[in-house]
């Protein structure tokens, strides 16, 4: 498959942005549409600072041998020595992880000056922890696997991860590599303070685990907290703490996959009062198309909002009530902080 080459501009000041050789842009293809949305962020940001080009580059070249097995070629190679690279990935399925990894550790190997890895859904991060003995934390797995990257010129790769299940999921990495860990919820609070019923928003979170991770980021609105009740050989959802009567309750999550405690946390709401009901996903990971259960079901939403961490996300973001909100611009500003500042600053 072929990438189109895309530019960036850069914001311009003493310096021309042009003295310094842009930084390299690579994607895996399911991640273009999101890779070309980065490059235009980081092209319509403007600031006081001289910016780096960034472009999106097409001689990556992704094919597979008749067997299946990846074939993979990077054309003119020679080229990407004493670069600064990165690569947009996603692991949102076992069947494409390989491919990827080969790629990531191939580049470094090729004398690029830095390297970021862009992977927005860190896929195995709900399984984070033994809770009984015979379980295997794959997400220590996959993080020792993305801890032998080797390094590039100036040192260490750096890994951008959004709403990483749990924050001390970043001790998984070893020193080898650098873990850095954003949030998506500015997106949310974008959205939540342009809605017309805005000051009777409360946010609500399915568990304490989804409190304690996101709560500090959402403060400026009333929270709700709900709690599993076991009620025999089933689990019930019931409110902790919080009032949701007369409110527009936007439920708040890192991830959803089959959608039922959601849906059992929305019924819950609704029966305590809500007026209004919304959703808040960074990763909409929906196996099985588990996302039409919430499409004309038991429970109206007025908004699910999803990102495009996961490819498959810009499809279901065509059926209402789903929205899509991009993080080309939450990466775009991580990488404008310092990435991508020219060195004369």
């Amino acid at each position: 498959m072929e990438l189109n080459s895309v530019t960036s501009s850069a914001a311009v000041m003493d310096v021309p942005a042009r003295a310094y050789p842009p930084v390299l842009l690579f994607c895996h293809p399911s991640m273009e549409i999101l890779a070309k949305k980065i490059v235009a962020s980081v092209a319509e940001s403007k600031g006081a600072r001289n910016y780096r080009l960034v472009e999106l580059h097409s001689n990556l070249k992704w094919d597979s041998f008749a067997d299946g097995w990846p074939n993979i070629f990077i054309e003119n190679v020679k080229e990407i020595a004493g670069r600064d690279v990165i690569l947009l990935v996603s692991f949102d399925s076992p069947s494409v992880i390989f491919e990827q990894l080969a790629v990531i550790y191939s580049l470094p190997r090729y004398l690029i000056r830095s390297f970021r890895i862009i992977l927005p859904y860190f896929p195995t991060a709900t399984m984070e922890r033994v809770d009984r003995e015979g379980q295997i934390v794959t997400a220590k797995t996959l993080a020792t696997m993305l801890s032998v990257v080797p390094l590039a010129a100036r040192g260490p790769a750096q890994i951008f991860i959004f709403d990483i299940h749990t924050l001390q999921e970043r001790f998984y990495f070893t020193d080898q590599v650098i873990p850095r860990l954003l949030t998506a919820m500015p997106l949310l609070l974008t959205e939540l303070r342009s809605l017309s019923d805005s000051h009777y928003v409360s946010v609500a979170f399915p568990d304490d685990g989804a409190h304690k991770r996101f709560s500090s980021e959402l403060c400026s609105f009333p929270t709700i907290t709900c709690i599993k009740v076991r009620t025999g050989a089933k689990r019930v959802i019931s409110i902790k703490e919080g009032v949701a009567e007369g409110r527009h309750v936007v439920i708040v999550d890192d991830l959803v996959q089959t959608g039922g405690t959601l849906l059992e946390c929305a019924k819950a709401l609704k029966a305590a009062g809500a007026i209004n009901l919304s959703i808040f996903i960074t990763h909409g990971v929906f196996p099985a198309e588990s996302w039409r259960k919430f499409i004309n079901g038991e429970v109206t939403f007025e908004n699910i909002w999803i990102t495009d961490s996961i490819p498959h996300c810009l499809e279901i973001a065509k059926h209402k009530p789903f929205k899509l909100l991009t993080l080309s611009q939450m990466i775009a500003d991580s990488l404008l902080g310092y990435d991508l500042v020219s060195e004369s600053q």
